[in-house]
């Protein structure tokens, strides 16, 4: 059930990005070129995705527990971390230097937009390095 609930909500996701324009590079890269075609376009998705969030954690977080599971995890560390302005940074330098992330790069994917057949696989070996990388900080040093 689970799985069916994760597939539908990627596919409303998906679908908000091709109907917003957000699965278009250019759309992206224009909001970040400030001197020269900006578009506020982005400005607004954020913007309504974000009170979108806001409003539907105020309503799911009233409840009892989760439609689908046994109860809400939500996160209690509140220590910041290196990796916690790190990962953000890198995030925000390949959005900017290729126009994609994550959600819009699998849309465009399936859009067969320029440029996706080599940011995504890139992108995956990222993913893959990353947890890596965290594996290996979270081992136990031996000495």
């Amino acid at each position: 059930m689970t799985f069916v609930v994760n597939l539908a909500l990627g596919l409303l996701f998906g679908i908000g990005l091709v109907i917003s324009g957000m699965s278009d590079p250019a759309k992206v890269l224009n909001f970040l070129d400030l001197a020269g075609t900006w578009d506020p376009s982005l400005a607004f998705v954020m913007g309504g995705a974000v009170a979108v969030a806001f409003l539907g954690y105020r309503l799911v977080l009233r409840r009892d527990r989760p439609v689908v599971g046994t109860k809400f995890r939500i996160p209690t560390r509140t220590e910041l971390e290196p990796r916690i302005f790190v990962g953000p940074a890198i995030f925000g330098f390949g959005w900017g230097l290729a126009g994609f992330c994550p959600g819009p790069a699998l849309t465009a994917l399936g859009l067969a937009a320029p440029g996706t057949l080599i940011f995504v696989p890139a992108m995956f070996a990222g993913m893959w390095l990353a947890r890596l990388a965290g594996e290996r900080s979270a081992e136990p040093a031996m000495g």
